[in-house]
């Protein structure tokens, strides 16, 4: 389920009529912005965001430059855009690393926010930017919750410190600062213990745990899909502990979402993390620029690119342009691609990062078995048939099908899907539609070019064109 999936189909439906329109009225405003008011009341945005949000819209929407411009309902749109933004922080807010190592990082939050496995999370970002993060049980209340940050930190290597439940969670927290010093681990995630409700107790222990190892950041977790409790559960503790930041839990199970758009508003404290998934590299930074794209359907590219960096050697990238223009694309090449985009995260919320995707993936079914058994028909070839599929005649059909298991009518799909998927890259190739150097390159704060980030997207975009031709 895409994110904010309630919300932005609505207002991309309202914008879609407005857009429509060659000309725009006083009338057509007051009418959008009464159904814009309704999707964010409905997405449970609190009433006084929603208020003032729509008041500021409506304002520069009334404007003489935007009724009598050439496109009005863009402008509109392109409005509404910014204040979102706007809205949830205008920019992307960092972790404030320490000076002098280690930087220490207390989360809070109510018990069943997803507290402890945001921990891990946010541990390995850093990980994967090569930190030494420590990760701390300081939760000794809930049962298990020592274990499952141990399991957490084993299953991403990430070390885990840990007293038991017999000592005081400030004098873990003491401890474990003191053991990342002698164990150069630069950052320190401290797992607080949470209530099933704010209780006098939680908040004392927190305070006592920020007095003696003096936190750079107190994150607090939120759970999205709790909708205004989140946020007067967010006002508590903000209250209570002066918090740097949130983090905001199960994003990709809230059809509203309207927690993270009340959250910055309503607390002044950004938001710095979104989670969007189970899997433990399911944990996003937040960019209040690209949600706002997300939820208005224009995509996200620049999350796309980033999360193909990952899994996306940029040799292969150039290597695959190539094989593309000359009609040498493989089955292999199939096969190593579909292997990589798969390790990018949910093959849904991907596609949904393209501009103009959203509505077009309303409905769209994604088999994982499907594509597992496209693997097991290719992997069921020799090497030669991968290599040149024109080979594969009947009785080669019949092995390979008694080989995976299927029957010849989906060997004969696939290199059917195959043939056709190959011509439309070649001619895209060859139009420059996805040739390294015809692509934008976005500028970093010098101006220069980012030519990495440019050279991923010819990789991102065959990828998807494969799976979207198919």
């Amino acid at each position: 389920m895409a994110v904010f999936s309630s919300l932005a189909d609505k207002l991309q439906d309202t914008f879609k009529k407005l857009t429509g329109k060659g000309k725009l009225t006083e009338a057509d405003i007051n009418e959008a912005m009464r159904t814009v008011r309704m999707a964010l009341l409905e997405a449970d945005v609190s009433y006084k965001v929603v208020k003032d949000f729509v008041a500021t819209v409506k304002e520069r929407a009334l404007g003489a430059d935007i009724l009598e411009s050439l496109t009005p309902g863009q402008q509109v749109v392109k409005i509404v855009q910014e204040e979102l933004t706007i809205l949830m922080g205008s920019e992307q807010s960092s972790i404030n690393m320490a000076s002098k190592p280690p930087t220490i990082i207390m989360m809070a939050g109510l018990q069943g926010s997803g507290k402890t496995t945001s921990v891990a999370k946010i541990a390995n970002i850093y990980k994967n930017k090569h930190k030494r993060p420590l990760l701390v049980a300081a939760d000794i209340y809930r049962p298990a919750a020592i274990k499952q940050l141990q399991v957490l930190g084993e299953q991403l290597d990430i070390a885990v410190f840990s007293l038991g439940d017999k000592v005081s969670p400030v004098e873990i927290a003491r401890q474990a600062v003191e053991h990342a010093k002698a164990h150069n681990n630069d950052m320190v995630l401290i797992d607080t213990a949470g209530r099933l409700h704010i209780d006098e107790a939680l908040m004392q222990e927190l305070k006592d745990i920020k007095e003696t190892v003096q936190p750079h950041e107190i994150l607090l977790v939120v759970d999205a899909m709790a909708g205004q409790d989140a946020i007067k559960v967010a006002e508590t503790f903000n209250e209570q502990l002066e918090i740097d930041g949130l983090v905001l839990t199960k994003m990709d199970g809230d059809t509203r979402g309207g927690a993270a758009l009340s959250a910055k508003s309503v607390t002044g404290k950004p938001i710095k993390f979104v989670g969007m998934g189970e899997k433990l590299d399911a944990m996003e930074l937040f960019y209040p620029d690209r949600m706002a794209s997300r939820i208005l359907g224009m995509g996200d590219m620049l999350t796309l690119i980033e999360k193909a960096q990952a899994s996306v050697d940029e040799q292969k990238a150039r290597e695959l342009e190539n094989k593309m223009r000359t009609a040498s694309y493989t089955l292999d090449d199939f096969l190593d691609q579909m292997q990589q985009i798969r390790k990018m995260g949910d093959m849904r919320e991907m596609l949904s990062l393209i501009p103009g995707m959203g509505k077009q993936l309303k409905d769209l079914q994604i088999d994982e078995k499907e594509i597992r058994r496209v693997e097991a028909i290719v992997l069921s070839m020799t090497k030669e048939e991968r290599q040149n599929p024109s080979i594969i005649n009947a009785s080669r059909k019949k092995r390979i099908a008694k080989g995976c298991g299927m029957q010849v009518m989906q060997i004969n799909r696939l290199l059917k899907q195959f043939d056709e998927m190959r011509k439309v890259m070649k001619k895209l190739t060859d139009s420059g539609m996805m040739k390294t150097d015809r692509i934008h390159k976005p500028r970093n704060k010098k101006g220069k070019s980012n030519t990495k980030t440019k050279s991923r997207r010819t990789t991102i975009e065959s990828v998807f064109s494969k799976f979207l031709g198919r």
